[in-house]
């Protein structure tokens, strides 16, 4: 293979995993349950790709000449948070969890924060961040300080007025949380989430900078030694701490992300151009907005086939998930689901059923064997599928 494009679609599941109860998840189908909310929906691209093919989708009726190749993968990780879904996709498999706080984090661990920063916190509950910044934003303006929220997720986040805490502060307060949440309290990712505006209609910003920890030898490593070059989109670089990273748009939203997919696949000569399109979890699935989503994923649809008409032979374009969303439950937090998987190339077989794969490993070692890298300890290569 020439290039691998691999694009994320954040929290777009496909069905509840056979252990979702284990996770207060049954029943979580991020799209099929969208589209019976809104009344099905209009994806004519990825239902050309097989989208219909994988599950029972409203308005989004089986292809029965698929252009693509289609399946579902489950997490072999335990968890369902954005770090496990993508590390395990770069080839790590996590054995237990990282830790969540669904009470709030210890007093220990806050104490130990504040004497560290200087000053007291507000909040130290699971919220959203709209939620909770509309409902301490106030308080925190008049006294400064910074107010900490988690959520399902192993998340320690820390929201703060740019006009307060001048946003250099507030990167270094997430670096020293960073710093001190290690061992039983390493949580996956610290994330500074800045807010602007008046008491009433606070808003985030896109100023957001996700502190993750660091991961394990992975996919992105090995191509590194391959001399391989990985071109990063989005959320893709703070995921794996910029390591085996060679290009990084820092792109913020669905609109520029994808604009960035587009420009990789006209001009990009990276090997593995690696892409996170988080708007449909951030800004839908944690608000239970189910006809945005489905506007969101409609949008993305529309700009595939630009994207796909760039491709060349030797190209694979992979279209993945790393957790579900359903916006449908009473629950804001992800969901215990199978990741989507569609394959895509000029010159490829189409209409492979890749089946229900047992592990997002696959996709590594799939990428492995792309670039003719030895197998790694997980997954098993699906281009011999599609050759």
């Amino acid at each position: 293979m020439k290039r691998v494009f691999l694009v994320v679609l954040d929290g777009v599941g496909a069905g509840e995993l056979p252990d979702a109860d284990r996770y207060g998840d049954a029943g979580s189908s991020t799209l099929a349950n969208t589209a019976e909310a809104v009344g099905g929906l209009n994806l004519p691209q990825m239902g050309l790709l097989g989208l219909g093919n994988v599950l029972p989708i409203r308005g989004v009726s089986p292809a029965p000449a698929p252009l693509g190749s289609f399946g579902r993968m489950r997490e072999a990780s335990a968890g369902k948070d954005t770090i496990t879904g993508h590390w395990e996709m770069a080839g790590v498999v996590l054995d237990r969890p990282f830790p969540t706080y669904p009470q709030g984090f210890p007093r220990e661990v806050l104490a130990e924060f504040e004497a560290a920063i200087g000053v007291k916190t507000l909040g130290n509950v699971p919220a959203s961040g709209t939620e909770i910044i509309a409902r301490l934003g106030a308080e925190h303006v008049r006294t400064g300080f910074p107010i900490v929220y988690t959520s399902a997720d192993s998340v320690f986040q820390i929201a703060m007025h740019e006009a307060v805490i001048p946003i250099e502060r507030q990167m270094e307060i997430c670096r020293v949380a960073r710093g001190l949440l290690q061992g039983e309290h390493r949580v996956g990712r610290v994330i500074c989430r800045p807010f602007e505006g008046e008491e009433g209609s606070y808003e985030r910003t896109g100023r957001r900078r996700d502190f993750p920890v660091d991961p394990p030898p992975n996919l992105l490593d090995a191509l590194r030694r391959a001399g391989r070059r990985v071109h990063a989109i989005g959320r893709i670089g703070e995921i794996f701490n910029g390591r085996g990273i060679d290009a990084w748009d820092h792109t913020t939203n669905n609109e520029a992300h994808v604009e960035a997919v587009r420009r990789a696949a006209e001009t990009s000569e990276s090997d593995l151009v690696f892409a996170n399109l988080e708007d449909f979890d951030m800004l839908f699935g944690h608000r239970n907005d189910a006809r945005g989503l489905a506007g969101a994923l409609e949008a993305w649809d529309r700009e595939l086939p630009s994207i796909l008409a760039a491709l060349g032979e030797g190209d694979l374009f992979i279209i993945t998930s790393d957790h579900g969303n359903d916006p449908t439950t009473p629950s804001t937090d992800h969901s215990r689901e199978h990741a989507l998987l569609l394959a895509y190339g000029p010159g490829l077989k189409s209409g492979v059923d890749l089946g229900d794969r047992s592990t997002f490993a696959d996709i590594a070692a799939t990428i492995r064997d792309a670039f003719g890298l030895p197998p790694g300890e997980h997954g098993t290569s699906f281009l011999p599928s599609l050759a």
